[in-house]
């Protein structure tokens, strides 16, 4: 027969509440939750999660480059945004007449 130990934990107030309520809609509480790590623990010898350095959002390249939050690049440094402009100035003047000619073209569909 096993025993039950209680534990006090103090965590922030605003990620317990969070927590709180999205266990809440798989129908478990925090202590369910709390049990199923602990047991997770035992079974892979180490956190049953990764865990992870968040890497930072903007590259402030300038251009807009990104790493989203799986991790992915979105490189605008190669992408020749004047070029764009040039092409989007030719038959649209304002952004207006671009989104105008592109709900048109959503109409035709």
């Amino acid at each position: 027969m096993s025993k039950n130990a209680t534990i006090n934990l103090r965590v922030n107030s605003e990620a317990r509440d969070k927590a709180r309520d999205i266990l809440a809609t798989l129908g478990l509480t925090l202590s369910d939750a709390f049990n199923l790590m602990i047991y997770q623990v035992g079974i892979v010898r180490g956190l049953p999660f990764e865990v992870k350095q968040r890497l930072p959002m903007e590259l402030n390249d300038g251009r807009g480059s990104y790493i989203c939050e799986d991790g992915h690049l979105h490189d605008y440094s190669k992408f020749d945004f004047e070029a764009a402009e040039r092409d989007l100035a030719g038959p649209f003047k304002t952004l207006e007449d671009y989104k105008a000619w592109l709900e048109a073209d959503d109409d035709e569909e």
